[in-house]
């Protein structure tokens, strides 16, 4: 499949002042397009020193252009890149020259899409260019670089030529009578099948994973007024993000701060306290902490550890989201006369001197679903899982359909079919522009 026609240019570095900016341009015609603006064409891949030059041959900047030739570049087409001094102002003087000799504005994503169309990367790998410069730890910036790599999109293929594997296995033995089949080959079968399963459940363990390092989790600070859910937070962020006053009901709406435990993106959430109150717009906050407490990943029920739990918070947390996560966190240990690290179900800290709250960095990242992978992960989406999950599915109906063999085939290729919408082997055109329609013009 091959991109439009067009010669696109676009600025490719970010907006704003820099050192060094660049214009990028991707197509064909770039021999004339370097002659009108350099005066010539650079040796390919060698970096050229170069006056860049307007329409009246009036110099608009100096930098070093570097030219690739087809097909051995980011898009897999003729590129020109010049790269110059990064002020706003003379790298749209020269876009605009370039624009001038018939070059079209790059779409948002419209160089990577090219690279994917003409298979320079596949769509995995081309979705992990923007998570790669989307990465806010170094956690998933690594992450990102593995699946740009092709680390996700060979777990993918391996998968894919186990299950071709077996289709080709399965759809021989549709040739011929039940009887007629070796008991060998149902034993390859149901061994090959069993093998899929277990790497089919691996792979989606590292999807989860990479998709945590991209997407991050949500956690509700959630509890009476004055427990110390504004001090936590504050003490999790590192700065005085929050308000804090022994006065009951302060936090009158939802404050979030994004914050990083052991490379993992979380956004905290610091609600209003809960309790009878007369007051409408603490009512107003009250509603809002019941609507982020719906739409939390782990919610934190914050309690004062010299009171424990009591009647009117256990009611509280009766009302939590069966299927989200809740930590009981006894706060103001310090306050108490003998020190324990644990009350009952939950964990015991200090938000004003910080005890404790190493042991309850560690349960939260457990009870998100961080699991440290030696091996390392790779970043994921949420279309990735729903597609692992439909695979997933697929073959667990395959399964159950070992004696019916026409339908166990057809579950097969629909598990095939949901693994190459990953990679974009099989991917429909109002997908691939709903992805890079996400990127940055000039990426």
């Amino acid at each position: 499949m091959q991109p439009n026609a067009d010669t696109i240019a676009a600025i490719a570095t970010a907006q704003g002042r820099g050192g060094v900016g660049v214009v990028r341009i991707s197509g064909k015609g770039i021999a004339a397009i370097a002659l009108s603006v350099l005066g010539r064409l650079p040796a390919p891949r060698h970096a050229t020193l170069s006056d860049f030059l307007d329409g009246n041959n009036q110099v608009i900047d100096q930098g070093i252009a570097l030219y690739f030739p087809a097909p051995h570049s980011y898009t897999g087409e003729e590129v020109l890149e010049l790269q110059g001094h990064g002020g706003s102002a003379v790298l749209h003087l020269l876009l605009q020259r370039c624009l001038s000799l018939g070059v079209r504005l790059a779409e948002p994503g419209e160089f990577t899409q090219r690279a994917f169309l003409n298979d320079k990367l596949d769509l995995a790998q081309a979705e992990s260019v923007a998570d790669l410069i989307d990465a806010t730890t170094s956690e998933a910036a690594r992450s990102a670089v593995r699946s740009l790599q092709g680390e996700f999109s060979a777990a993918i293929n391996v998968l894919v030529d186990q299950l071709v594997r077996l289709r080709m296995l399965v759809e021989a033995m549709l040739d011929f009578p039940e009887e007629d089949i070796d008991v060998a080959d149902t034993r390859l079968r149901d061994s090959i099948l069993q093998n899929v399963q277990a790497k089919l459940q691996q792979t989606l363990e590292r999807a989860k994973q990479g998709s945590l390092l991209r997407e991050g989790a949500h956690i509700a600070l959630v509890g009476r007024p004055n427990v110390g859910k504004s001090s936590l937070l504050n003490r999790l962020s590192g700065e005085e993000v929050a308000l804090v006053s022994d006065v009951p009901g302060t936090t009158r709406d939802v404050i979030r701060q994004a914050i990083q435990i052991r490379g993992i993106p979380l956004h905290i959430m610091d609600t209003a306290g809960l309790r009878v109150s007369q007051d409408e717009v603490e009512n107003l906050g009250m509603a809002r902490t019941h609507q982020t407490v719906q739409r939390a990943d782990l919610i934190l029920m914050l309690l004062d550890a010299a009171n424990g739990c009591n009647a009117e918070e256990r009611e509280i947390i009766s009302g939590f989201p069966a299927d989200i996560p809740h930590l009981l966190v006894y706060n103001k240990a310090d306050l108490l006369s003998e020190k324990t690290t644990v009350a009952g179900e939950g964990i015991c800290i200090s938000a004003k001197n910080g005890d404790g709250l190493e042991a309850l960095r560690d349960r939260m990242l457990e009870l998100i679903g961080w699991r440290n992978q030696e091996s390392g992960t790779f970043i994921a989406r949420e279309r990735h899982l729903r597609a692992l999950h439909l695979a997933q599915e697929h073959l667990a109906l395959a399964s159950a359909l070992l004696t019916q063999p026409e339908l166990f085939a057809e579950e097969l290729r629909l598990t095939q079919h949901a693994l190459n919408s990953i990679t974009g082997k099989f991917s429909a055109d109002d997908l691939l522009g709903e992805i890079f329609s996400r990127f940055c013009i000039g990426k």
